[in-house]
């Protein structure tokens, strides 16, 4: 019996290859015709991590108060899995005067204010006829932190925060309760108080605001109290000194 013969399909097809040579085919043909002076557009860029880290996020903030203030108790809120409460601001949204303070004292559980500061408080706003029930607290970290004071890279985020819920209230009168609050504005800007009211209209409305000293700095250095006085009653008039 002979042997079945054996095909070696490299040198068929490097005798094809030679064949097509040989003929004149050099480069690959497709059944369509291509225009090769056409220019090519460029491909369409890849999205990586880089790119689309340095696209701008736009945040979109709940636009009525009720919704905002939902949002700041709610999970995603800056203050969201911290170990203190939250507290929510306090009095009517209509308010004329609104306060601005930095955090919740250490004695606030349930209530913005309910210790010996809010105590001083309440008998500042009762010398002008005012009271807790007819002002609108709002805090610029609605937990306290651990340390008591705001850390330097969460005061950005909760100043933008805070303006925008004044942009919900509309103010009249701005009293705002020490440096951090302060810099709510870029009028005051964290420079202390100045014995000078600020005409601005940053918030849907025109606004007097001044800044003056904490109720809890004035607790522990009364002799500021007669400044604060002063500020208190500079807005309560709406005249500058």
């Amino acid at each position: 019996m002979g042997g079945e013969p054996v095909q070696d399909w490299q040198k068929t097809a490097a005798s094809a290859l030679e064949w097509w040579r040989d003929a004149g085919v050099d480069m690959l043909v497709e059944d369509e015709a291509r225009d090769w002076l056409a220019r090519t557009p460029p491909p369409a860029p890849v999205a990586t991590t880089e790119t689309a880290a340095a696209e701008p996020f736009v945040e979109t903030l709940p636009d009525t108060l009720d919704a905002f203030v939902a949002w700041r108790l709610g999970e995603d809120a800056p203050e969201a899995g911290g170990l203190s409460p939250r507290l929510a601001p306090t009095g009517p949204a209509d308010a004329e005067w609104v306060l601005v303070t930095d955090v919740p004292e250490p004695e606030d559980s349930d209530l913005l204010l309910s210790g010996p500061a809010g105590r001083l408080l309440d008998r500042m706003l009762a010398a002008i006829g005012q009271s807790r029930e007819s002002v609108h607290v709002v805090p610029l970290a609605w937990a306290r932190p651990v340390t008591g004071r705001i850390a330097p890279g969460d005061e950005a985020r909760l100043l933008e925060l805070a303006r925008h819920h004044l942009s919900l209230l509309g103010p009249k009168r701005l009293f705002l309760l020490g440096q951090s609050a302060s810099r709510v504005l870029t009028e005051t800007n964290g420079g202390g108080p100045d014995n000078r009211i600020h005409d601005i209209n940053h918030f849907g409305a025109k606004t007097q605001a001044i800044a003056s000293f904490h109720p809890r700095f004035l607790l522990e250095r009364p002799g500021f109290k007669s400044e604060a006085w002063k500020h208190l009653l500079l807005l309560s008039r709406g005249t500058a000194e």
